[in-house]
């Protein structure tokens, strides 16, 4: 029984690390994609000022 639990704790930490190790995926993947969509806006910007603006206006709508 107790190398049941052991199991059981060790797969617990092994989830826990996998999905907060992936946690910034998609959010990463919204920022690319944003920063690609904006440099074919009329008024241009820099990749940096892009993707400022695009952090900013993703967390805003979270």
């Amino acid at each position: 029984m107790k190398i049941k639990n052991l199991f059981m704790i060790i797969f617990v930490f092994a989830g826990l690390y996998i999905a907060l190790s992936f946690r910034d995926h998609n959010f990463k993947r919204a920022i690319d994609a944003c920063v690609a969509g904006s440099q074919k806006l009329e008024k241009p910007m820099t990749i940096v000022e892009a993707k400022k603006f695009c952090e900013d206006k993703i967390k805003s709508s979270k």
